[in-house]
This record gives C-alpha cells, structure tokens and sequence, in this order.
C-alpha cells in the first residue's frame, strides 16, 4: 500500500511543481525574448526577493508537514485541526509583513541585489519586486494549502488550481507585452494576480461540506505555531542558504561576464527550477510520509519509503538529464535571441546542470526523511552545505582558473559533494556501509517494535479476514498472551475487516486494499486498520442499527481507546487493548 500511495502521491507533487516552474519559465521566456536581455538580468537580480517569500512559504508548509504528521501518526484529529487553525493566521501574517517591509524599502532592495541607484536595471528590478510582492499573501496562502489539500486527498483541487495559475499568468503576460506595455511592473502584476486565481481555485475545497479539517479561532494555538516554525526551520534553511547563493553567484558572474553571464544564469536557474519538479516532488511526499511513519515506529515502512524513492530518483533524474543534455539549444532559444552570447553560455551551463538531476533527487529523499524523522540539527546541515558552501566554494573556485564557465559547474559540484558528505556521517554513526540494513535511517535499535512482537498483513477477502483473525490469535497466544484477549483481538480483526469490505471494497469498481498491523508494546497491543476506500468514521459515525452497529460498537468497546484520521485518501483507525497474559496454572 505504501507504494500505491507514494506513486499517487509523487505524480501529484511533481505535477504541481512543474506547472509552477513552468509559470516562472514562461516568464523568462516573455520577458527576454520581448523585454530583452537586460530585463531578463533585472528579473534574476530581483529573484532573491521572490525566493525569500518562498523560503517562509516552504518553511511553514514544511512545519506544516512535519506538526501534521505526528498528530496524523499519533490518530489525533483534533490536534490536526488546531494546526490548521495555527498555520492560516500565521502565513497570512508573515505574508503581510513581508509584503510591508519590501514596498518600504523596495529601493535600497533593489540596489543591494546589485542592480545599481539609477538606470534601466535599477528601475526594472524595483518594479517587478514591487509588482510580485502584490501577490504576497495569495502566494504564502497557496503554499500552506498545498500539504493540507495532499493530507485530505484532494491532488485534483490542487492540479486544478495550478493550472487555473499557469493559465491566467501566461494570458496576462501577453496581455501585459502586447496591449497593456506595462514593461517590469505588469509582469510582477500578472504573476501576483495568478497567485490570487490559484488560492481561490484551491482554497474553495475548505470552504465545503467535504472539508477534513475545521478553523477556529479558538484552537490558534502559540504552542502549536512554534512547533511548525521549529519543524520548518529546516526548509527555511535551506531556502535561505539558496537565496544567499543566488547572490553570490549573481556577483561573481557580474565580475567574470558582466550583464550577459547573468542573464545566462537567469535562463540555467530557471530550467533548472523546473528540472528540480522530480526532487522538489520527492521531497514533499518523503516528509508527509516519513512523519507519518516515524510516529507509527514503522521500521519496515521507512525502508520501503526510502528504497521506493531511491529507486525513483535514479530512473527520474536519468530521464530529466537526458532532456537536459538533448534540449538545451532548444531551451535557450526561448530565452535569449540567437545574436546574443548568452544563449552559448546558457546551453552550456544547462548540459553541465544535467549531471547533478540523480544526486539532487537522492539527497531530497534522505533529507526530508530525516526532516520528517526530527532529525533536525542533521538536516540543517545538510541544507546549509548543499544549498550555499559546496557550491558557493566549487563556483569560486573554479572561476578562478576557467571563467564564467567554471560557475557553472556550480550545481553538480554541490550535489555530488552533499551525497559524499552523507555518505560518510552514516558510516560514521552506523559503523555500516550506508545502504546496508536501512543504515541510512539513522535510527536507534530501539527504535520501533521487534519483529518477533510484530504481525502485518494485507486483507481482500472475507475469508482473509477470517484466516487473519485466526492467526492473530495464534500470535497472541503464543507470547503468552490470555485466551479471553487473544479471542478479542481476533474478534476485533474478523469484525473491522469485514466491515470495511461490506461497505468499502463493495461502493465502487475499484480495486481497494485493507493493512492490518498488529503490535505488542509496553504491555498493551495496538491493532492498525489502514484502507483506501471512501472516508469513514467508526469511532464517532457507528450505524444507527443492524449487524454492523453491533460489530463496531462490540469492537470498541473492547479497546481501552481508539483514534480514527483520514489522510492522503486513507481511513486510519487504531485501536488499543491492554495486555493480559495467561496465568500459570
């Protein structure tokens, strides 16, 4: 089942992220095949601004991630639904002030990126940065929604929202160049309002019956709000570290090609953007899902969430380069016109940005599963050093010796030494080779339930049910458990199961599956019931009457408690029965 949910899941994210980084490409191609090439370097110079309010858009969602994952892990509704609350009123907040702070000081912004105190860069720079942050707060609001619309299984109402964006940004664009002639500002403008069309096409969902989660003003909770920053500081990290890259990188191109070697790298950065939809989708799903997971202490589901992505990272990133290498001349053509000398730069900065597409996936799987993991000092570590220091130093270095051409070496450099570094601190901490025995989980022997104390399966039939239930009671018995508990946990196996094939496997023609996980832990057992059918709550919903209110409201009360969520399209319902060993006659 982890597998289906992560192919679900990976196609929606990587989707979502290639519409966005599409959006931000066709801006580039607008702006410099009919604005020019010097609007193109204002529109570079003027990115660290729009990445700033992505790198806290991207922390909160992360944060996000990371608090909703526990409460999901843990079965707790009620402590998701307070995080919501939380992270509405304080997106919208960081937005607000961030859209103050840049309209008071939009000038000294502007000639700190580089941009000069007067001329035609100057002024450009300023009012695209000015226009864009006009769409502060629909951009923030978007990115918190997009984790809560994947938790609810609504990948449709997001597709459908990014595309609602592309489409209106890319008509007010031309509109923009061909009628309007509102130079910079308009293209600011048009993005900000695209923005506002996507928070209402996604926004609309939590405003319905069907919603999963419930603001009130009442559950924003302080406590609640640290624990998403704290959770998100990893991503703001590493979304700030990049912004400081962009500048480093922007004056050393200054210093080696001038105005052209920067509108290059306006073209490699923003192909590359949209290049990096694999790693971004991979980091999204292997967060939510390593949370989850982490909670639950599956061993098990951690490895085949990281083997799973590994394996995606490989056949992506081979894929993605390939259409790299092949169609840079094709890309570049888009941007820059065929006289200018940026176009080779750009070509070549593009082939060589290839080579890192399998190292970048591979380290956005390990570290968002040790983000999602709360292994979080690591994970800033990583951040800071892929991010800013490896390629920060490679560019340097190398463009002592070869030019504007050694910066572009800047990207696989970093990624490679980043993979290297993880590498060797799990060796160091393991004593293992890293892909040996899940060694590059970093976990703690103690971590989850020994195998011997844990039963899992998968059930499609009633007569699963019934072999389940029976086994489960075996397995009971035979650590010592007492007949009378032994038959409750069976019973409780055969009731649930059954229920969920009666009413969910039976609903529609689709293909559904049913994970049973049995555990023994700290002297209470711990039965998890996980299905794909449609939402339903047996814990608060159980039928008026009939032979399935008497077997559910049977089933709970023998748990001392139960907790149901429904997330990423699954009901979640886990139930807890102490435990009872046989007394020695």
């Amino acid at each position: 089942m982890i597998r289906r949910l992560i192919r679900q899941m990976l196609f929606a994210q990587i989707f979502s992220a290639l519409t966005v980084s599409v959006c931000l490409l066709i801006d580039s191609v607008i702006i410099g095949r009919y604005l020019g090439v010097e609007a193109l370097s204002a529109y570079q110079l003027a990115s660290p601004v729009l990445l700033v309010l992505a790198a806290f858009g991207s922390m909160l969602a992360a944060g996000i991630q990371v608090a909703c994952s526990k409460s999901l892990g843990k079965g707790s509704q009620e402590e998701t639904n307070r995080g919501y609350s939380s992270a509405i009123v304080l997106g919208f907040g960081v937005a607000f002030s961030l859209m103050l702070f840049v309209f008071l000081f939009r000038s000294f912004i502007a000639r700190a990126s580089g941009a000069g105190s007067e001329g035609t860069l100057f002024t450009d720079t300023r009012d695209y940065m000015t226009a864009f942050v006009i769409g502060a707060p629909a951009t923030m609001g978007a990115l918190i929604l997009v984790p809560f619309l994947q938790i609810a299984g609504q990948s449709g109402i997001l597709v459908a929202a990014v595309l609602a964006m592309t489409v209106t940004d890319i008509a007010l664009d031309l509109v923009n160049v061909f009628v309007v002639h509102g130079g910079m500002f308009g293209m600011g403008l048009a993005s900000a309002i695209s923005y506002y069309c996507a928070l209402i096409v996604g926004g609309w969902y939590f405003f319905t019956k069907k919603c999963v989660f419930k603001f009130s003003l009442k559950q924003v909770s302080f406590a609640k709000m640290r624990e998403m920053l704290a959770g998100g500081l990893p991503s703001l990290i590493n979304m700030a570290a990049g912004v400081v890259l962009v500048v480093v990188l922007n004056q050393i191109l200054l210093g080696t090609g001038g105005a052209l070697a920067v509108a290059a790298f306006s073209v490699i950065s923003t192909i590359g953007n949209s290049a990096n939809c694999v790693s971004t989708g991979i980091n999204g799903v292997t967060l939510t899902l390593s949370g989850i997971l982490y909670q639950e202490e599956d061993r098990t589901g951690l490895k085949v969430l990281i083997q799973t992505m590994a394996r995606s990272s490989v056949f992506l990133g081979i894929v993605v380069g390939a259409v790299l290498i092949l169609c840079a001349p094709l890309f570049a053509r888009f941007f820059i016109t065929e006289d200018s000398p940026a176009r080779d730069m750009a070509v070549t900065g593009i082939r060589l940005y290839s080579a890192g597409m399998i190292p970048i996936c591979l380290t956005a799987a390990l570290k968002s599963s040790y983000q999602g993991m709360e292994k979080t000092r690591l994970t800033e570590l990583i951040s800071v050093m892929e991010q800013l220091v490896f390629p920060a130093v490679g560019a340097l270095i190398l463009s002592r010796f070869l030019g504007t051409f050694g910066v572009w070496f800047y990207f696989v450099s970093g990624e490679l030494l980043t993979l290297l570094m993880i590498a060797v601190l799990i060796r160091q901490r393991t004593k293992s080779a890293p892909w040996r025995d899940g060694a590059y989980l970093l976990l703690n022997d103690s971590f989850g339930v020994p195998a011997d104390q844990l039963m899992e399966t998968d059930i499609a039939t009633l007569e699963d049910a019934v072999r389940v239930s029976q086994e489960a009671e075996q397995f009971c018995l035979e650590r010592g458990q007492s007949s009378r508990l032994s038959k409750r946990i069976a019973l409780c196996i055969e009731e649930m199961a059954a229920n969920v094939i009666d009413h969910g496997f039976k609903k529609d023609d689709k293909p559904h599956r049913l994970s049973v996980r049995l555990l023994h832990k700290e002297d209470s057992w711990v039965i998890r019931f996980r299905d794909d059918c449609r939402a339903f709550d047996p814990v608060h919903y159980i039928p008026a009457e009939g032979k399935d209110a008497l077997g559910i409201r049977l089933t709970l009360a023998m748990a001392d408690e139960a907790q149901y969520t429904y997330s990423l399209s699954l009901n979640n319902l886990a139930l807890r029965l102490p435990g009872e060993r046989e007394e020695a006659s």
